[in-house]
């Protein structure tokens, strides 16, 4: 699965999980949290693929950098355009 990010376009770390949870089809036990997302995707087949086109800005951006951290560590590939 191929994500495409436009980090600006969420205001807080929680709209950016919500936007995962859908985006991703998570469960609805999906904590919103960089742990949560890493026992998520580690229950998953297939990768996550993400193309970063804006990181975002303050608390948004440091989510954003974990999140790819953690796309990374469950075998997907992170970009930045």
């Amino acid at each position: 699965m191929t994500l495409f990010l436009d980090a600006d376009l969420y205001a807080t770390p929680r709209d950016l999980h919500l936007a995962l949870k859908r985006l991703l089809d998570l469960p609805d036990y999906y904590g919103m949290n960089a742990d949560a997302l890493n026992d998520c995707l580690g229950e998953r087949a297939e990768p996550v693929n993400l193309y970063v086109a804006t990181p975002g800005k303050d608390e948004v951006a440091r989510t954003v950098e974990i999140i790819c951290q953690v796309i990374s560590d469950n075998g997907g590939t992170v970009r930045y355009a």
